[in-house]
């Protein structure tokens, strides 16, 4: 293959695993000063992120920039990427994947949290003005690769060219090879809840032994833990991945204790199943347990373009007489739970369930 041929270079969607990570959300102020703002800053992201990470070399610093559905049409125009649209929200009552305010996603990782910081004010100082920050997360790296409620977390990441098969676009959508999508959520945990569980009924919840990180036997494991209802199969029976970057971030002297949720993969449509099952149930009210100790607090779904594409936004901009439909999507509505006369859902395991294709 030719380099002229060679699909475009991806963001720093798979990158090795690091010890920090900023997320930042904001929203781009709608006036044609701060629009023409950001397309610049486009073509600057690349260039800081190489500028601060030269001064720790071995510091693993990336940064991954994604823009949502209505700031697309907004910024850039036609055409847009296939499947960006607004977040789809899901749940009913207490139980709800929530859809939050956010045009704008930089997620900044790297082994050192001032190599972060250093490089999380570079990009916004050159944003000030044209736009406001709606969400800002510094997670850390918590004790052997394991999220706040202390189980491993990511163990099933697709790695190497298996990760590229599942988080970056191919044929499907052409003007945007090498591209992805992203979607995050901030999660709040009811800790002391949580820890006054049994260390087995954790384990039912999650899917895996706690201390071992070994998924249960179908035998064991319930079909609304966690695991059962983020597994999905294609129509031959094999496995569906995203690529996850989850960190832990918190305040423990304000009692917050959080997850931050960030998912990549080459379509929306697999990670928006696993919230469906998540939080509707499969079949619907066979819902995550983990659901009953855990809150999502924000939501937001982002198109990350690829390298080439990243800086070559900075020159394009929508026709003034330009108008572009935002695909409209509706919230998917949880069901009152059936159950059994014990007061138990009367549901079994999953296995050979119908799944994402």
């Amino acid at each position: 293959m030719t380099p002229s041929s060679a699909p475009p270079q991806p963001q720093s969607v798979s990158t090795s695993v690091t010890r920090s990570a900023f997320f930042i959300v904001a929203t781009v102020n709608d006036d044609d000063a701060s629009h023409a703002t950001v397309r610049a800053w486009c073509a600057d992201v690349a260039n800081l992120t190489r500028a601060v990470g030269k001064r720790v070399p071995a510091g693993n610093l990336s940064c991954v920039v994604g823009f949502a559905s209505e700031a697309w049409n907004r910024l850039f125009g036609a055409p847009r990427p296939a499947e960006l649209h607004p977040f789809r929200e899901f749940g009913s009552g207490e139980r709800v994947a929530v859809a939050t305010p956010g045009d704008l996603l930089v997620h900044i990782r790297a082994d050192q949290t001032d190599l972060c910081f250093e490089l999380a004010t570079q990009l916004m100082t050159r944003l000030e003005g044209a736009v406001t920050t709606v969400d800002e997360v510094h997670g850390f790296r918590n004790f052997d690769m394991r999220a706040i409620i202390g189980f491993v977390d990511g163990t099933e990441n697709p790695v190497g060219d298996e990760a590229a098969h599942f988080t970056v676009i191919g044929d499907a959508d052409p003007g945007f090879a090498g591209g992805s999508y992203v979607l995050v959520q901030k999660y709040l945990h009811d800790m002391k809840s949580w820890n006054a569980l049994p260390v087995e009924a954790q384990e039912h919840i999650i899917g895996r032994t706690k201390l071992q990180d070994i998924e249960l036997g179908d035998a064991v494991k319930p079909g609304w833990s966690h695991s059962s209802l983020t597994t999905l199969e294609d129509a031959d029976g094999d496995e569906i991945k995203i690529l996850r970057d989850n960190m832990p971030f918190g305040q423990p002297g304000k009692g917050e204790f959080g997850t931050y949720f960030i998912g990549y993969a080459r379509s929306p449509q697999p990670i928006e199943q696993m919230l469906e099952n998540m939080f509707v149930g499969l079949p619907p009210g066979n819902y995550d347990r983990l659901l009953d100790f855990s809150r999502a607090v924000t939501g937001g779904l982002f198109f990350v373009p690829s390298e080439p594409l990243l800086k070559a936004l900075a020159g394009r901009e929508p026709p003034a007489a330009q108008s572009i439909a935002t695909p409209a999507v509706a919230p998917t509505v949880a069901p009152a739970a059936a159950t059994s006369a014990d007061g138990s859902l009367a549901i079994g395991s999953l296995k050979g369930a119908p799944r994402y294709e």
